[in-house]
């Protein structure tokens, strides 16, 4: 495989919030960053954001949101380059706008799915409906050449991760299987664990990702990265 062949992975910042009075860090501005995965065939995308309109929600995380059109054109991607989407979990900070890709096949793990169908797990209206096109899977799998989904539950019960092969070696598109970078590195900051509802899952969700080796790793909510020269 030339350099030519890999892809390029293009970090989104898609919204912000602020935490809720009951929660860690309440009051505090959060991010959220979805990625753009540029290939020859086309854009793959890792999360589309938040959704619009939800009284309840917007109430709770004051959230400030752009469209995902305006976040592709200001990464020089036409929203009609994106022919496939992942979604790292079906919260609504993540997969809000998957309404505005209708017919486009969106790649889930059918643990999230159904946990979404269930009730009581995200606003169902932003990520479910007819024109949306989920392809379900079960586990880790290869998704395109030198692209691997790992499944990652703990956050959620479907919550995956993507693999992403580059030059320099793999590089780990985390999604929300862990937080950011100060949970990653072991240093004081923000971290998941403690909130989430899967905890020995979310344990070896962590030790599959650390077990990849990757050169860096990428999370949904830190605009830092990781990388291993940096160690």
């Amino acid at each position: 495989m030339t350099a030519r062949a890999f892809s390029e992975i293009i970090p989104l910042d898609v919204g912000t919030f602020t935490f809720a009075a009951d929660e860690p860090y309440a009051g505090e501005a959060g991010v959220v960053v979805a990625y753009a995965i540029r290939r020859r065939e086309g854009v793959l995308l890792f999360d589309t954001g938040f959704g619009f309109g939800n009284p309840e929600l917007e109430a709770r995380y004051h959230p400030v949101a752009p469209l995902m059109r305006d976040v592709l054109g200001e990464a020089r991607i036409r929203i009609g380059q994106v022919d496939l989407v992942a979604n790292c979990h079906l919260h609504p900070d993540h997969a809000g706008q998957n309404v505005s890709f209708p017919g486009i096949p969106i790649h889930v793990q059918a643990a999230e799915l159904a946990a979404a169908r269930a009730g009581g797990h995200t606003i169902l209206d932003w990520v479910d409906g007819p024109e949306i096109t989920y392809v379900e899977a079960s586990g880790d799998h290869d998704l395109l050449p030198g692209i691997r989904v790992l499944s990652t539950p703990g956050h959620s019960p479907g919550h995956q991760s993507l693999v992403v092969d580059q030059p320099d070696g793999p590089v780990l598109l985390t999604g929300q299987a862990i937080y950011g970078l100060d949970e990653w590195a072991g240093a004081p900051g923000r971290e998941g664990r403690s909130r989430a509802p899967l905890k020995e899952a979310y344990d070896a969700s962590v030790a599959k990702l650390r077990a990849v080796e990757p050169v860096r790793a990428l999370f949904a909510h830190d605009r830092r990265s990781w990388s291993a020269n940096r160690e």
